[in-house]
């Protein structure tokens, strides 16, 4: 059964210029080996973030550092959750979360379906 479904659409020149504009962004917004990736990897990783909120009905109080976009080990991207978002996903029952993520022509998109 499907809990929730989100999309997202990122604009790698509007992302780079908001961490730039804004010093510390980057710190709240993606872990230490997200902002570590080219910043088309970095827009897409706060992209697929954007996502899951939308998927989660975006509660107040989730902390953009408890999840994590990172490869499994056959290369899917997949999501990595703690404590608020963690949480919220027990909440919601949700026993699956399905990502996809893509990058081109300067914009990153990406797509969460969570599922019980």
């Amino acid at each position: 059964m499907i809990i929730g479904i989100g999309t997202d659409l990122c604009v790698i020149e509007r992302f780079r210029d908001m961490l730039e504009r804004r010093p510390g962004l980057a710190e709240r917004l993606l872990t230490p080996s997200e902002r570590a990736l080219s910043i088309e990897s970095q827009a897409a990783r706060f992209s697929a973030k954007e996502a899951l909120a939308k998927a989660l009905s975006s509660p107040g109080g989730m902390r953009w550092l408890d999840c994590e976009v990172v490869k499994s080990p056959d290369g899917d991207p997949r999501f990595v959750t703690t404590g608020s978002v963690a949480a919220r996903i027990e909440e919601l029952g949700i026993e699956r979360i399905h990502l996809s993520i893509s990058h081109d022509g300067g914009f990153a998109t990406t797509m969460v379906v969570c599922e019980r």
